[in-house]
């Protein structure tokens, strides 16, 4: 498939100016940014669009892909419901990964990763500064992995979880969906569905029920 010359971002945020910078070195041309607060907006490359909750839904088509530029994993799969679109990926030239590694539409693999052979990375997932995917690793859609995260061989992470900071996930690990990592932890066992697990060893210290935006992207 042909590299699109130009893509469209939504959202105007930190992520926004970060691939912003990776699709220039790319030579791909941000034609347009989206948000739904555009006062506040941070990326200043451009004059900032209305988004879809500002245009009550009558979104515009767009002559190229777009990536949904926010860092919260709820709000990228509500967007992704929206908008009706389709979806390119920002991959930072500094990313290490391996050949054959498929990377779902709307991913963003950000400076200094590193993806091993045999994982799969699902749709709008975002892979943070640093952080490294070993190998035969699954993440589900909507999946963060923060900046020096470390999932070690065979982890699967299931769709809208957050990984956190510096956090460990030993091999054969099961991470359910949307759940959170805390920054830092050491994950030595499965984790269920809506967890939050904390420390070292890592231990759930809440289980909550699903967002409705949350329960929406399963269907």
């Amino acid at each position: 498939m042909e590299s699109p010359t130009h893509m469209y971002l939504y959202g105007a945020g930190g992520h926004a100016k970060v691939v912003a910078g990776i699709l220039t070195s790319r030579g791909v041309r941000v034609a347009g940014v989206f948000d739904d607060n555009p006062p506040n907006a941070k990326l200043r490359i451009m004059e900032v669009r209305d988004g879809v909750q500002l245009l009550g839904g009558a979104f515009p088509k767009l002559d190229a892909p777009m990536i949904i530029t926010i860092g919260h994993n709820g709000r990228r799969a509500e967007l992704a419901a929206l908008i009706d679109a389709s979806f390119g990926t920002a991959i930072h030239p500094s990313a290490i990964i391996a050949s054959g590694v498929p990377i779902g539409g709307g991913s963003m693999i950000l400076h200094g990763s590193v993806l091993q052979a045999g994982s799969r990375v699902g749709r709008h997932v975002l892979i943070n500064t640093a952080a490294s995917i070993d190998h035969d690793n699954l993440l589900g859609d909507f999946v963060h992995v923060s900046p020096n995260a470390t999932l070690c061989g065979h982890v699967e992470v299931g769709e809208g979880t957050h990984i956190g900071a510096g956090a460990v996930v030993i091999p054969q690990v099961k991470i359910g969906r949307w759940s959170t990592i805390g920054a830092g932890a050491v994950v030595l066992r499965d984790v269920p569905d809506y967890a939050t697990v904390v420390g070292n060893p890592a231990r759930v210290i809440n289980i909550q029920e699903p967002q409705a935006t949350e329960t929406a992207s399963a269907m």
